[in-house]
């Protein structure tokens, strides 16, 4: 923890200031690019640049990174800082938080300046007093500055019979350069939506619609978002605007804009923010009060999963780590091998009262496994840098992870030692005679039910037998058949995205609380268009077709759909849902259909809400977006 008794008194060395101030340049320089790079997806939606859109959304995860090996190489340059006395940086920290005073970014620019110094000194010589375990400035009600031109939001007052005008009022404000397709009709569209939602049509006094006055820009969408205030109930909501082409034979050509659906209340809206998906891109001068507006939208997603869903995923580690040592400190229980199959590569553990698992690499696999820690590692930033389109899990990457060695079953590490030795290390008894287990480098995400315990449980219910009667047995029946459209849907999903999963075994997918199901195991990940969809060939003579050997020539990126069926359809209840719902995921020529496609360059869509959400589906003219 901080000891302020051991920071001097005096801040007497310029040295320590210019230091300071270095650090302070290299984030304001990352803060300035990072905005910018946001603020260009707003030209980038309205010229349908969505190949550029997708290619800045993976670049701009790069910005930290180099920003920071940035002012490292500049203060080794400079002011030999790794050199410095261990006085030096303890002023140098003292200036650092002196120039937070009015920056509108305090808490990034913490995490900069740990990220810096923490790379700059070795782990053995920085401490607590050296880095910000906790936020030294407070990042409430900053935008009150005379100085900030634009506000967080806006708030609009209107009437029962003039919110449609007022909703227009709202999407003009925005300043999109094309032209809505109709308004008038997509606002009532809009407020019908609301109407369905908001059953007290009674406006009290404080009624109100507040709006973040920067658009969330992804893929092809564009999204407002805010929340209707009337007395004391809140509603969340976000309305997608999407490009839809001119009908044909117009004489306009130019794509017309549309508010595709209205997504309204906290589930809809973690849905549209959920660690499955890409990261936005939005133009903000404070993201704090972003964050803070967000949470008070969904009260129940941690802060550190908004800051990343910001495209600030660095904050996001930060805010997660902090929520964690917290954790342990409330927290008595201990780290266990992760329920459920083992993998092959990775060795999961997780601990039962904290949401999270974390995943280390083994240090060495099956034959059946030809791959390196480095081929596994370059998967999982190929997942942190495409689009999740809702199926692939974020991760949260780690190296050298303390943690109390008596949190640990022995049982686990045990495993540690066996599987990942080069991963661990059991440090020697500290002066207050504490031992930690330190990981060397481990990923950690979101725990999920796996799927093939999700669908177990139905099967334990009754569900796979068709003589079973009983509400248990329906249950099982229906999740069963939502498990398994669920898993087709989220491999089309993933298809979509130019994702092959390489091992789509059920045990490699998870199921959310809201019961979407989500891919994580990442290291035989594919593009799609790296794959050779093959149909299985018909054997030549009789000892072919006996063999239970594969007799025919295989490619390292060859890929037979019809195999998938033995895996995947042993149970009679799974396949026959299975062959109702997704039968073409058999047929090579369905892959090979959608690799076509992504060749030719298209960029299918991929939306964060049921199509049957979308206004599409109201109007009499219901045509290609």
């Amino acid at each position: 923890m901080n000891n302020g008794n051991m920071f001097p008194q005096r801040l007497d060395s310029p040295l320590a200031y210019d230091i300071a101030k270095a650090m302070m340049d290299g984030f304001n320089r990352h803060y300035r690019l990072f905005r910018t790079e946001s603020s260009r997806a707003k030209h980038r939606f309205e010229t349908a640049d969505w190949h550029g859109q997708q290619r800045a959304q993976r670049e701009r995860i790069e910005f930290y990174d180099l920003r920071v090996k940035e002012c490292s190489t500049r203060l080794e340059r400079e002011f030999k800082a790794g050199d410095q006395a261990m006085d030096i940086w303890q002023q140098v920290k003292l200036h650092y938080i002196g120039l937070l005073v009015n920056h509108h970014q305090p808490e990034l620019a913490e995490t900069f300046f740990n990220s810096v110094t923490t790379k700059i000194l070795h782990r053995t010589h920085f401490h607590n007093d050296f880095i910000f375990v906790r936020p030294a400035v407070s990042t409430e009600y900053i935008e009150n500055g005379e100085s900030e031109v634009r506000p967080t939001y806006r708030a609009y007052y209107p009437r029962l019979d003039t919110l449609a005008n007022v909703l227009a009022q709202i999407i003009q404000d925005f300043g999109l350069r094309l032209e809505f397709e109709n308004v008038e009709r997509d606002t009532g569209f809009v407020v019908d939506a609301i109407g369905v939602v908001v059953t007290d049509v009674k406006l009290r006094a404080n009624f109100q619609i507040q709006v973040l006055t920067s658009l969330f820009f992804r893929n092809k969408g564009a999204y407002i978002v805010g929340k209707l205030i009337n007395g004391f109930s809140e509603f969340a909501f976000a309305l997608p605007i999407l490009h839809r082409k001119s009908l044909p034979g117009a004489s306009d050509s130019q794509p017309k804009l549309v508010i595709d659906a209205a997504l309204i209340g906290e589930d809809d809206l973690l849905m549209l923010f959920s660690f499955a998906r890409a990261y936005f891109m939005v133009d903000m001068e404070i993201p704090s009060a972003y964050v803070q507006f967000l949470r008070s939208m969904m009260p129940r997603k941690p802060r550190n999963e908004i800051y990343s869903a910001l495209g600030l995923q660095k904050q996001g580690k930060t805010l997660f780590y902090r929520d964690f040592l917290h954790h342990l400190r409330h927290s008595s229980d201990k780290f266990r091998i992760a329920p459920g199959i083992k993998g092959m590569v990775m060795l999961v553990f997780d601990l039962p009262s904290f949401p999270y698992v974390f995943k280390v690499i083994k240090d060495f696999y099956p034959l059946q496994k030809d791959t390196t820690r480095e081929q596994i590692k370059g998967k999982y930033l190929l997942v942190k840098q495409h689009d999740r389109v809702g199926r692939m899990a974020d991760t949260l990457e780690y190296s050298e992870v303390a943690f109390p060695c008596f949190r640990f079953e022995d049982e686990l590490i045990e495993e540690l030692q066996k599987f990942a030795p080069s991963q661990l290390e059991i440090s020697d008894r500290d002066e207050d005679g504490q031992v930690e287990v330190i990981i060397k480098h481990l990923y950690i995400e979101r725990r999920m039910i796996p799927l093939n315990i999700y669908l177990q449980e139905a099967f334990d219910a009754g569900g796979a037998d068709p003589a079973a009667t009983g509400p248990l047995a329906l249950r099982g029946r229906e999740q069963i058949e939502r498990g398994v459209v669920e898993y087709g849907n989220a491999i089309k999903d993933l298809m979509a995205a130019n994702i092959f999963p390489g091992d789509m075994l059920w045990k490699n997918f998870g199921v959310t609380r809201h019961g979407k199901v989500v891919f994580y195991d990442y290291d035989e990940i594919e593009y799609i268009t790296d794959c050779n969809f093959r149909v299985v060939p018909c054997p030549r003579t009789e000892e072919e077709e006996l063999s239970g050997e594969v007799w025919y020539k295989v490619g390292p990126k060859d890929v037979f759909p019809e195999t998938f069926g033995p895996f995947l359809l042993g149970n009679p209840a799974v396949r026959k849902a299975f062959m109702l719902h997704h039968a073409n995921l058999l047929d090579a020529s369905f892959w090979q259909s959608h690799k076509e496609r992504i060749l030719a360059g298209q960029l299918l869509d991929v939306f964060p809400y049921e199509r049957e959400r979308s206004f599409s589906n109201l109007t009499e003219i219901n045509h290609a977006y």
